[in-house]
C-alpha cells in the first residue's frame, strides 16, 4: 500500500485542560539546567561568587566567612552594619529550595528586582550556618523575613533608635590563622584568608535518605574526590607554606564542588509528578513567572552591491524591504518548492505588493516572475555556506560562544521560584511559507515580526523584560491560567502561535501526565461504550447511527474526528468530514479510504469490515454526490459532547493515546522473547511500535537517500566480514586441526569478493593517510598556540611510508590464505576477536533489518505523542533493555516521570 510523509507534529502535543487526581507532594527542587538568567545575576560580581571561587581578600566580611562555612565564631564579630543591609544577592549566594506548587513570596522580596535576588534570579532561602539554621528552625514566624530585617529585628536597640552591633568574641586560637591574635583590628579586606574552608552543611530539612544519589551529584563528588587528591599529591614536593597555600585552596575547590554537588541534588530531587498540579481550564498553573521574552532575530543585512537579481537580463536595484523577499526565493531556486507551480504564483503576488510600496530604485517594473533571475542571489547564498562550512574548528567555536551568549538569557525562567527551561524562545525569522503537502497558501511571504506583534505573559509586579531591538510589547498580561510565556498571530493562515516551556519542564510534564490517565481511564469504560455504540450501528435513528460508525472507525482505525476547514485552509479531513469521494466499497466487505489527512498527509488504507459497517456507509452515500458529507448528520462538538457522558474529558483523540498504548503494550507482550540478545529485544520493541505508527497512521515517503544509506550499511557490514576472515586464517595458521573441527572457520563469506576487497582496501588506505594529516596539522596548531616548536614534516612522511607499507602487504595477501596481523596474538585471543565479531555481525544484521522494515513508517511520532512512556520503560525494566537504546536522549529529558516506573506498569 501506499505510504506518504507524515508530519512529526500532532495535535495532542497541547497541553489538556482536565484535572487530573492524584496528588503528592515534591521532595525537591527542579532539575533544570544551572545557567543563570540574563539581568538576574549572570554577571556576577566577587560579592556574589561562591565562597569557594572568591578572589582572595574578598572585602564581603562577615557574609564570606558565614557563607564558607567556617566553625568560627569570628564571623559574628566582623558583621557589619553595611553587610546586614545589603541585597540578599550581594552577601550570601542563595540555594533555592522551593516547596512543591506555588512559592508564596514575601512582601519585601516582591519588590526587589530579579537581578537582586539570588545568583538564578530566585528567591530561595539562603545556605544558613549551624547556628542560623538552629535558630530560624526555633522561629519559624520570621523565616521569609528578609535577612536585614532580622538582624534588625534581633539587634538591641542603642537609644538613638539605631541598632547596636553584637560585641566581639574572642576566637579560640586553634581556630584562627596563626597569627590571628595579631590581626584582630586588621581591615577584613587585608586578613589573610582561613587556612581551612568547610563545606556548606546543608539544610536538614532538605535531605532525603530515601531518595538516591543521582548521576549529577555522584559525578561531582567523585570529580571532587579527584581534584583533592591531584593537590594532596602535589603537596608533598612543596614547601611547608607553599603546601599550607594549596591546601587551602584544595579544600576551598572541595567545599565548592561539594556545594555544587549539594545544589544539583537538590534541584533533581524536586519531582513534579509527584506534586501534579490540576492541569484544567481556568485552573492556576503558576504563582510567580519571570522571564526575559523572546529572541528577535537580527535585521536583515544588505547583500553586497554587486549582488542583484535580473529582470529580463538587466540588474534591478531593489531597497532592503523588496532585497529581502527577492532573497528568500532565491536562496531556495534549486529546491522543489521554486519549480512549484502553487508555491511561485503565492510568491510573486506577495513580491508584488512588497515591490507596490517598495520599488525598484532604478525604476524597473518586474511584471512576470518567468523573466526574473534570481540566479545571482542564489550562487552568493551558496558561496556563503560553503564559506560556513569551511570554518575551522576555531572559528565555530568562537561562532558558537557568540551565539550561546546571545541566546543564553532567554534559555530559563523561573516558575514559582524554580529555574526552569524555556523552549521556543526564538522568534521566527521572515521568509516563505512552505506548508505541508499540497498546502493552498505553500510560498506566501511571513511578515517580519516586532515587539509590537508580541503580547507577554508575566508575573504580576515582576520586572517586564526589554526586546533586543527597538519597539515595545503590544500587551503585557499577567493570567496565571495559561501556560504559554508569550504569543502572536502569524499572517499566513492568521493562527496563533505561542512560546511554552520546554517538554522537560514540570507543566509540559504534568500535562503529558493528565493525558496519559486520562487513556488509562478509559479502560474502565470502554468497554461499555463500545457495547453501546455497536448496537447503535443498527438504530432507526439516521443520526445515531451515523454517530456509532464515526466512532466504530475513530475506535478502531484511529481516525481523527476532523473539523470544518475554511476556504483558504488546506482540505485536510477526518472521520466526520469525510465525503463521499473519499470512501470507495469494494464488496462484499471491503472499505478503501483515501483523504489527505492532517498537515495534508494522504490517508490511504484498505480496510475489511463487518457486514453491519458495510452497509452502514452504502446506506450513508445512496442518494448522495461526491462533494456531499458521508455523516451529514455528526458534528465533531456533538460527537465529543455524546463521548463525555461516558467519562469527564473523553474526546476523539483521547481514542488515539489510549488505542496506542494498547496496541504498544499488547505488541511487546507478544513480541518479546525474554531469552533474546538485547538487539533481538530492540528489533522486537521497533516492530511493535511500527505496529502503532501504521494504525495511527504515521506514514512517510522513502527517502531519496534510502538506497544510498542501506548501502553504506552493506558495506560496513562487509567490512566487519573481511576483519572476521583476516582473524579466522590466522587462527587456521596457528591451529591446523581446526580446519575439520570447525567448519565455520573455512567458509567463504558470500559477498566478500576480490574487487569488493580491493576497493576496500584501497578506500582505507586513503582514510588513514588523510586521518594522519588531520593530525599533523592539529599537532602544529597545538604547538604554535603553546609557543613549542612545530612538529618536523618528517614526521608527517614517516607516519604515511608506515600506512603505505601496511596495505601494500595487504595487497598481497589479497587471494591467499596465509595473513599476517599487525601484532601476533595468541589463539585464545584470536578465539574472543571471532565470537566478538560474530556478535557484532548479528547485532549489525539486526539494525539492517529494522532499518528495510521501517523505510515507510515514522516511529518517532508515536513515541511523543501517542504511546504512554511508562509502557516502554516498564518493559526496558522488565528485559534487562538500556533506556537510551528505545528512547531518545530528548524523549528522556520530556518524560523523566516516567523512567523512574516499575517494571511490572501495566497502562
Amino acid at each position: 500500500m501506499a505510504r506518504l510523509a507524515v508530519s512529526s507534529d500532532s495535535e495532542d502535543d497541547k497541553p489538556l485542560a482536565t484535572a487530573t487526581n492524584g496528588r503528592a507532594k515534591a521532595n525537591g527542587s527542579n532539575a533544570n539546567g544551572k545557567r543563570p538568567l540574563a539581568g538576574s545575576g549572570s554577571d556576577l560580581s566577587d560579592d556574589d561568587k561562591p565562597l569557594a571561587k572568591r578572589a582572595k581578600g574578598s572585602t564581603n566580611g562577615a557574609s564570606a566567612s558565614a557563607a564558607n562555612g567556617n566553625a568560627s565564631k569570628r564571623k559574628v564579630a566582623e558583621a557589619s552594619d553595611d553587610d546586614d543591609d545589603r541585597p540578599i544577592a550581594q552577601t550570601l549566594k542563595s540555594v533555592a529550595v522551593p516547596m512543591p506548587g506555588a512559592v508564596k513570596q514575601s512582601d519585601d522580596e516582591d519588590d526587589v528586582p530579579l537581578a537582586k535576588t539570588n545568583g538564578l534570579g530566585g528567591r530561595g532561602r539562603p545556605r544558613q550556618s549551624y547556628k542560623e539554621e538552629s535558630r530560624s528552625a526555633e522561629d519559624d514566624d520570621d523565616s521569609d523575613v528578609p535577612i536585614a530585617k532580622k538582624a534588625a529585628k534581633k539587634r538591641p536597640s542603642n537609644g538613638n533608635g539605631k541598632s547596636k552591633q553584637p560585641p566581639k568574641k574572642k576566637v579560640k586560637k586553634e581556630e584562627s590563622d596563626p597569627d590571628a591574635s595579631s590581626d584582630e583590628d586588621v581591615p577584613l579586606a587585608q586578613k589573610a584568608p582561613a587556612a581551612k574552608a568547610k563545606a556548606v552543611p546543608k539544610p536538614a530539612a532538605t535531605k532525603r535518605k530515601s531518595e538516591p544519589t543521582t548521576p549529577a551529584v555522584k559525578k561531582a563528588k567523585v570529580e571532587v574526590k579527584k581534584e583533592v587528591k591531584k593537590e594532596v599529591k602535589k603537596e608533598a614536593s612543596l614547601s611547608p607554606v607553599k603546601a599550607r597555600g594549596k591546601k587551602a585552596k584544595s579544600e576551598d575547590a572541595e567545599a565548592d564542588a561539594q556545594a555544587k554537588a549539594e545544589e544539583a541534588e537538590e534541584e533533581e530531587s524536586y519531582k513534579y509528578w509527584e506534586a501534579l498540579n490540576a492541569a484544567g481550564d481556568g485552573s492556576q498553573k503558576w504563582t510567580t513567572l519571570e522571564h526575559n521574552g523572546v529572541l528577535f532575530p537580527p535585521p536583515y543585512q544588505r547583500l553586497p552591491s554587486s549582488v542583484k537579481m535580473l529582470y529580463d537580463g538587466k540588474p534591478v536595484d531593489l531597497p532592503p524591504e523588496s532585497e529581502e523577499v527577492a532573497g528568500f526565493f532565491g536562496a531556495m531556486l534549486e529546491t522543489p518548492h521554486a519549480q512549484d507551480a502553487q508555491f511561485r504564483s503565492n510568491f510573486f503576488d506577495d513580491f508584488k505588493t512588497v515591490l507596490g510600496k517598495h520599488p525598484a530604485y532604478n525604476g524597473v517594473k518586474i511584471m512576470s516572475l518567468d523573466l526574473c533571475d534570481f540566479r545571482p542571489m542564489y550562487e552568493y547564498y551558496e558561496a556563503e555556506r560553503a564559506k560556513k562550512k569551511a570554518m575551522s574548528a576555531a572559528e565555530k567555536k568562537e561562532a558558537k560562544k557568540v551565539k550561546d551568549a546571545m541566546e543564553e538569557p532567554y534559555l530559563y525562567c523561573l516558575l514559582d521560584g524554580r529555574k526552569e527551561k524555556v523552549g521556543n524562545f526564538r522568534v521566527e525569522p521572515p521568509g516563505l511559507f512552505r506548508g505541508r503537502g499540497e498546502h493552498p497558501k505553500k510560498g506566501k511571504l511571513k511578515l517580519r515580526l516586532y515587539p509590537e506583534d508580541m503580547v507577554i505573559n508575566i508575573g504580576e509586579g515582576t520586572k517586564i523584560p526589554v526586546p533586543n531591538i527597538p519597539g515595545k510589547w503590544r500587551e503585557v498580561t499577567h493570567d496565571n491560567t495559561v501556560t504559554w510565556l508569550a504569543n502572536w498571530k502569524e499572517n499566513v493562515n492568521g493562527n496563533s502561535k505561542y512560546v511554552f516551556l520546554a517538554a522537560g519542564s514540570s507543566l509540559k510534564g504534568q500535562s503529558d501526565i493528565a493525558k496519559f490517565e486520562k487513556a488509562r481511564e478509559l479502560k474502565k469504560h470502554v468497554d461499555r461504550l463500545r457495547k453501546d455504540y455497536t448496537a447503535d450501528l443498527t438504530s432507526k435513528i439516521m443520526a445515531d447511527r451515523q454517530r456509532a460508525t464515526a466512532i466504530y472507525f475513530i475506535d478502531r482505525y484511529a481516525l481523527r474526528a476532523g473539523n470544518e476547514k475554511g476556504t483558504e485552509e488546506a482540505d485536510t479531513v477526518g472521520c466526520c468530514s469525510l465525503r463521499y469521494e473519499h470512501v470507495t466499497m469494494e464488496k462484499p466487505d471491503k472499505l478503501i479510504l483515501d483523504f489527505l489527512g492532517k498537515d495534508s498527509i494522504r490517508y490511504y488504507n484498505e480496510l475489511k469490515v463487518e457486514p453491519q459497517i458495510f452497509k452502514n456507509i452504502r446506506l450513508f452515500k445512496d442518494g448522495k454526490t461526491e462533494l456531499d458529507d458521508l455523516f451529514d448528520r455528526v458534528t465533531t462538538t456533538g460527537l465529543n459532547k455524546y463521548l463525555q457522558s461516558y467519562m469527564q474529558g473523553l474526546t476523539a483523540k483521547v481514542f488515539r493515546t489510549y488505542n496506542a498504548s494498547v496496541t504498544c503494550q499488547q505488541q511487546l507482550e507478544k513480541l518479546t522473547d525474554p531469552d533474546a540478545t538485547v538487539a533481538e529485544k530492540i528489533l522486537a520493541f521497533n516492530r511493535a511500535n511500527r505496529e502503532v505508527a501504521i494504525l495511527c497512521n504515521h506514514q512517510r515517503t522513502v527517502s531519496k537517500g534510502f538506497a544510498a544509506s542501506m548501502d553504506k550499511m552493506n558495506d560496513r557490514l562487509r567490512a566487519l566480514k573481511y576483519q572476521r576472515r583476516k582473524l579466522r586464517y590466522a587462527l587456521l595458521i596457528q591451529e591446523p586441526q581446526l580446519k575439520k573441527k570447525r567448519k565455520e572457520l573455512v567458509e567463504e563469506e558470500s559477498d566478500l569478493d576480490d574487487d569488493w576487497i580491493a576497493t576496500y582496501e584501497d578506500e582505507q588506505r586513503k582514510k588513514e593517510i588523510e586521518k594522519a594529516e588531520k593530525k599533523f596539522e592539529k599537532e602544529k596548531e597545538k604547538a604554535v598556540a603553546e609557543g613549542d616548536d612545530e612538529p618536523k614534516a618528517s614526521i608527517l612522511k614517516d607516519r604515511i611510508e608506515a600506512i603505505n607499507e601496511e596495505y601494500d602487504r595487504l595487497k598481497g595477501e589479497r587471494g591467499s590464505t596465509t595473513v599476517e596481523l599487525k601484532s601476533a596474538k595468541p589463539s585464545e585471543k584470536l578465539e574472543e576477536a571471532i565470537e566478538k565479531l560474530d556478535e557484532r555481525i548479528k547485532n549489525f544484521r539486526y539494525q539492517i533489518t529494522d532499518k528495510d522494515e521501517g523505510k515507510e513508517v515514522s516511529l518517532t511520532t508515536s513515541k511523543t505523542n501517542y504511546i504512554d512512556p511508562r509502557i516502554i520503560a516498564a518493559w526496558a525494566k522488565k528485559y534487562g533493555v538500556p533506556i537510551e537504546k528505545v528512547l531518545s536522549k530528548s524523549l528522556i529529558t520530556k518524560f523523566p516521570w516516567a523512567v523512574e516506573v516499575d517494571a511490572d506498569f501495566v497502562f
